[in-house]
């Protein structure tokens, strides 16, 4: 009955109005999600795939799309597809071509061609920078022992595969004639195989080599960054591409500053007289030197800002800022004199904490700095 058939629209998860592209799109998505070979054994995803290639017979044929959206699946109740006829065949030599290089078989394989050159093995090394360098870039020179290939190495095209580095298989199944590929046993995929090796190397012909390689490191990196050097890994076999060099990026921990992203965070320490008075401190930046102004009675745990004194962004979006934490430094020993002065303090009203609004309590500096 038509009205238990399934839309075909909703089988493709399309709208009505989709055009010839979406459908085309939505159908090879659906058929590669349920196609058999994907789905060995799989009777629901067998049953999907035919729904999908009925609903894409119809959607794609510009005469049945019309019937179809005029009239829904009434249009082809006395004839004609509809009815779920298509064998797994049918399917296949119909719509072949939709699938591209998904899959094997069915004169449609993406298989057989070319494979891209082998490629070396990559390395990897950890290098360890001070927030300066962080800041300002470097450029840092790394002695690295890497496999190339021996002096007088050879090597032959592959006759197994004929320089492929991949060997064809074909089986039969039920759905026809199937292709499949794999790697070449004899040369594991490089297509290539040693024909003189040098005393000395390895089965493929490669030697242990040391060498100075310069790695340009942009200020802004952060802990855990990788860092990519082209073609400084290990050497391929053959005429294959070099392998790469991979530098992960470690930060020292500094006795000054600590950063938190782009910011850079710097505790300032000063005495209670220093507080009480006023003062005026040097601040060592990364970079040269700056005074700051810290008025009369300043509270410990005040946080001062420097905009633009942190760390410059990767992207070059500008610099960080630098956050100066006030640490009032309390005394642990007293003399007798400051006893005797500090004892009176405790009686005078001035010495009596009485913050103002103004005044943040350390969970709203906390809640500022996450803000």
């Amino acid at each position: 009955m038509s009205h238990m058939k399934e839309d075909y629209y909703e089988i493709l998860g399309l709208s009505k109005g989709a055009s010839a592209n979406e459908i085309k799109k939505a159908y090879r998505k659906k058929a590669i999600e349920f196609h058999p070979d994907k789905n060995p054994g799989d009777k629901e995803a067998e049953t999907n795939f035919k729904k999908a290639a009925e609903a894409y017979e119809v959607l794609s044929d510009p005469q049945k799309k019309s019937q179809y959206d005029q009239f829904g699946h009434s249009a082809f109740e006395s004839g004609g597809f509809g009815g779920g006829g298509m064998n797994m065949d049918d399917i296949f030599s119909q719509f072949g071509d939709i699938f591209g290089s998904a899959f094997g078989g069915g004169g449609f394989s993406g298989f057989g061609q070319s494979q891209p050159k082998s490629k070396g093995g990559n390395l990897r090394i950890r290098v360890q920078l001070s927030i300066k360098e962080v800041a300002h870039g470097v450029e840092k020179k790394i002695k690295v022992r890497r496999k190339v290939q021996a002096e007088g190495v050879s090597y032959d095209t592959c006759r197994t595969c004929e320089g492929k580095g991949q060997v064809m298989r074909v089986t039969n199944t039920i759905l026809g004639r199937m292709q499949s590929a794999s790697t070449c046993p004899k040369c594991n995929g490089s297509g290539q195989i040693i024909s003189n090796r040098p005393a000395g190397s390895d089965a493929n012909g490669m030697v242990e080599q040391e060498e100075a390689v310069s790695i340009k490191i942009p200020a802004g990196v952060e802990e855990g960054m990788q860092l990519k050097v082209t073609g400084k890994g290990n050497e391929a076999i053959g005429n294959g591409i070099s392998g790469d060099l991979l530098v992960l990026i470690e930060e020292s921990t500094d006795d000054n500053f600590v950063r938190e992203g782009n910011h850079l965070h710097f505790d300032l320490y000063i005495s209670i007289a220093e507080a009480a008075l006023g003062v005026s401190k040097e601040i060592n930046l990364l970079e040269g030197k700056v005074r700051i102004k810290l008025e009369s009675g300043i509270q410990s745990g005040k946080t001062l800002r420097l905009r633009g004194k942190g760390v410059p962004d990767l992207n070059g979006y500008g610099n960080g800022d630098l956050l100066v934490h006030v640490n009032v430094w309390t005394p642990k020993t007293l003399n007798k004199e400051q006893k005797q002065f500090f004892q009176k303090m405790l009686e005078d009203e001035n010495f009596t904490p009485n913050p103002d609004k103004s005044d943040k309590s350390f969970f709203e500096k906390v809640k500022d700095m996450f803000a």
